[in-house]
């Protein structure tokens, strides 16, 4: 079950526990088996669950995003350059169509729209650098 390594009064000591009940313990030390009588019950501590929430994306196709989200700004995720522009003022767009690319830490990232509606107006161009949080694309109803 558990193995540790114990030295006291310089001679070392090898105790392996093999069962524990209730107070008693089952082990062994340097091979020998004993039994072990505890004046109290020991308590069995369990590994904690790490429970996280549900991660919903935020071009989510759910009928909550289709109600909230028909209009507003995309703006960028992380800093970077612009590398493309896939629609223009007046294009109609959905819920998780690429709207541009943008180049950050030397990688291509797709950006997605998570607002569905028309585009009334792009405020980058490509090669424009940008920070993170800077809107790309205003989309109206």
């Amino acid at each position: 079950m558990k193995k540790y390594k114990f030295t006291i009064n310089s001679i070392d000591y090898s105790v392996e526990i093999n069962s524990v009940e209730d107070r008693t313990i089952e082990l062994e030390v340097n091979g020998t088996p004993y039994t072990v009588l505890l004046d109290k019950e020991v308590k069995q501590s369990k590994t904690p669950t790490l429970l996280r929430s549900v991660a919903v994306p935020s071009t989510d196709h759910g009928a909550a995003m289709k109600v909230v989200a028909k209009t507003g700004t995309i703006i960028s995720p992380l800093p970077g350059t612009i590398l493309d522009i896939f629609v223009k003022p007046g294009d109609t767009v959905s819920i998780g169509q690429r709207v541009l690319m943008l180049e950050a830490m030397k990688m291509e990232n797709n950006i997605e729209s998570d607002k569905a509606g028309t585009v009334t107006e792009i405020k980058v161009s490509k090669g424009d650098a940008v920070m993170e949080g800077d809107v790309l694309i205003v989309i109206g109803k």
